[in-house]
């Protein structure tokens, strides 16, 4: 599931946090996560898990897909 980046300027810090939520990475992990977008955020989960994190992504304005 790839995010492509994020519309709002100073979205970033926003981004980083939700990051958090759903996967083990500490804040300079998900920071530089977020930075290098077009990246792939998590693999291996159900269909339903990346649903619901999709959404909540698009929620704070980031570019989510599912591959």
């Amino acid at each position: 599931m790839p995010m492509m980046g994020y519309d709002m300027p100073g979205m970033g810090v926003g981004a980083i946090k939700e990051v958090r939520t759903f996967t083990d990475l500490g804040l300079k992990e998900a920071k530089d996560l977020v930075e290098k977008a077009p990246t792939v955020l998590k693999t291996g989960v159900s269909k339903e898990e990346a649903e619901k994190i999709i959404e909540k992504m698009k929620e704070i304005g980031a570019k989510v897909v599912m591959e």
